[in-house]
């Protein structure tokens, strides 16, 4: 990392009286959609105030919204969803195991990266900590003029994706010296991810003593009314799953696509995965495998919600064998995929 040594007329021209100034560097800043901080209330209740008061998540007019959020919402939910947590939790590291997974991948991206001396890697939650604006600062301090933004969800939705953009480019708002920003677009159709998929999916069920008779791709569902206006991540789910089924060389009957995770009245996009496995259970079938190929890292949604309600809908209805196949995490085919990601937006600036 260069840097300008005030005083120092072989260096610069800067006055004796000038702070150090570092430059040169090139920050990669990873970002996940975030986590609390604990298991208990006030955590929880924090955590789910930042993530449900996001424009971006909730379009619910303001003044419909928060006397439901403030009055009810905030006062009951966080203690159900910390116990949701506190099964699912990486009590070792005492942390979610959201956190550790993505921690693991900002060290190991770090390493990976290695023969790029000027690459500086870094990570952040887009609710909780460690924030966006805290890591922008502390890239820029260390010399990085220009940050790769990568949200980690390879397909897009403005709930996700945009709210990681949003932040990052309010936080630049606040900065007189800026660096340049480069945000990283959706990769649900790389032949990179879709082939990670493939093998951990084959490389998974190798590992069963049973064959299941159908596999059910499950992402996070979205608001239908937000998919109305334009959002393109239905159609992005859609091609993920088809790629996979040509590269596997499965059939709609053996590879199923369903979202999960509503909340509310509203419609969002069907099938729902939860009334799926129960439908599927009940009219006979035995045996069943769920992974989530949205989510980059394992977390609530995939450890309590599918591998344990969605296991439980289905063998309470008749349902026999289940089996959860974990996301890519921080596996060598998982680093692969963001590696090959990163250092494609990259190209011009190292």
């Amino acid at each position: 990392m260069a840097e300008i040594t005030p005083g120092n007329p072989a260096s610069s021209p800067l006055p004796k009286d000038h702070p150090p100034v570092q430059f040169g560097k090139v920050g990669v800043l990873l970002v996940n959609l975030g986590t609390p901080d604990g298991t208990d209330y006030k955590s929880m209740r924090r955590y789910l105030a930042e993530f449900l008061s996001d424009r971006r998540v909730i379009e619910v007019p303001r003044a419909i919204w928060y006397p439901l959020l403030h009055g009810i919402i905030l006062n009951r939910r966080p203690q159900k969803v910390g116990k949701a947590y506190e099964e699912i939790w990486n009590h070792e590291a005492g942390e979610s195991w959201l956190r550790t997974y993505t921690r693991n991948q900002s060290d190991k991206m770090a390493g990976l990266l290695s023969d790029l001396p000027n690459v500086v890697v870094d990570w952040a939650m887009r609710y909780g900590t460690p924030t966006i604006g805290s890591r922008i600062e502390a890239l820029l301090k260390q010399g990085c003029e220009k940050i790769v933004l990568f949200p980690l969800y390879p397909q897009y939705a403005a709930a996700t994706t945009a709210t990681v953009n949003d932040h990052a480019f309010r936080k630049l708002m606040e900065m007189r010296w800026q660096p340049a920003l480069r945000t990283v677009p959706p990769y649900h159709d790389d032949p990179v991810y879709i082939d990670a998929l493939a093998r951990l999916i084959e490389t998974h069920l190798a590992s069963l003593d049973w064959e299941p008779e159908m596999v059910i791709a499950s992402f996070h569902g979205i608001p239908l009314s937000y998919f109305q206006k334009g959002d393109p991540y239905h159609c992005q789910c859609q091609k993920t799953a088809r790629l996979l089924r040509e590269r596997l060389g499965w059939s709609k009957d053996k590879l199923m696509l369903c979202f999960q995770s509503r909340f509310g009245r509203e419609e969002w996009l069907q099938p729902y995965t939860d009334k799926t496995v129960e439908a599927l259970a009940r009219q006979g079938m035995k045996r069943l495998a769920i992974f989530n190929p949205g989510f980059v890292s394992d977390c609530l949604e995939t450890l309590e919600e599918i591998a344990g309600e969605a296991g439980e809908i289905f063998t309470h209805n008749g349902g026999e064998k289940f089996t959860h196949i974990p996301c890519l995490n921080d596996t060598e085919d998982g680093m692969r995929v963001l590696e090959t990601v990163v250092r494609r937006e990259l190209q011009g600036w190292v």
